[in-house]
Formats: C-alpha cells, structure tokens, sequence
C-alpha cells in the first residue's frame, strides 16, 4: 500500500513551502498565500477512489476472469483469461474513519 504521496512541490496546501535555494530568513509571495491558504484545510481524507470494478452481472471485484477450454494434441485444457472490457468502476468511496493525508509535514508522536 502507499504511492499516494505528491511528485511535485507546492501540489498540496501543507506541502513544504521553500524552495531548496533559500536563506532560511527569506519569504516569498507563493509561500505566504500557501500559508494563508492552510487555514481552511484539514490534514484529514474522508473520501477515496476505490479500486474495485463491476463487471455486466453487477459483480464487484478487483479483478474479472472467465474460463476457457483449450483444445491442444487432442487433449482439453482449461486456462483462465482476465476480462478487461466492459468494466465499470466504482468510483469515489466514504471512508469509515478518517484518514491522515499522507502529504500531512507534522510528526505525530515520536518514539
């Protein structure tokens, strides 16, 4: 699990605000209008996008696969082969507890 964090800088509202070459006394303009910006953001997710699909019969799954026989030399194979049309995802999913974001810059508790 994981691989939600940001690539870029300056994506997320609590995202790092300097860029690498600064003095440490020095504030830029995109820097302050991030930081007033922060007030009204929570560090908390409440909604995701999900990973499951359903397929034609209304099924919900990750992943959908139909069985097929084979013929080869005059013997019956069966093999399975992963459908991939006709899939319909599920879309955007509450949360039961809400979640820290994973750009959140704050240490929650040190060992």
């Amino acid at each position: 699990m994981g691989g939600s964090g940001s690539k870029t800088k300056g994506v997320w509202p609590f995202s790092s605000s300097g860029a690498g070459g600064e003095a440490p006394g020095e504030v830029n303009e995109q820097c302050l209008a991030r930081l007033r910006g922060s007030k009204n953001t929570t560090p908390f997710v409440f909604t995701r996008r999900s990973s499951l699909y359903f397929d034609e019969d209304g099924d919900l799954a990750h992943e959908f696969y139909e069985e097929t026989v084979v013929t080869k030399n005059g013997r019956k194979k069966a093999k399975l082969k992963r459908i991939q049309k006709n899939l319909i995802p599920q879309g955007v999913i509450q949360l039961d507890h809400p979640r820290i974001h994973a750009d959140f810059p704050v240490i929650l508790c040190e060992i």
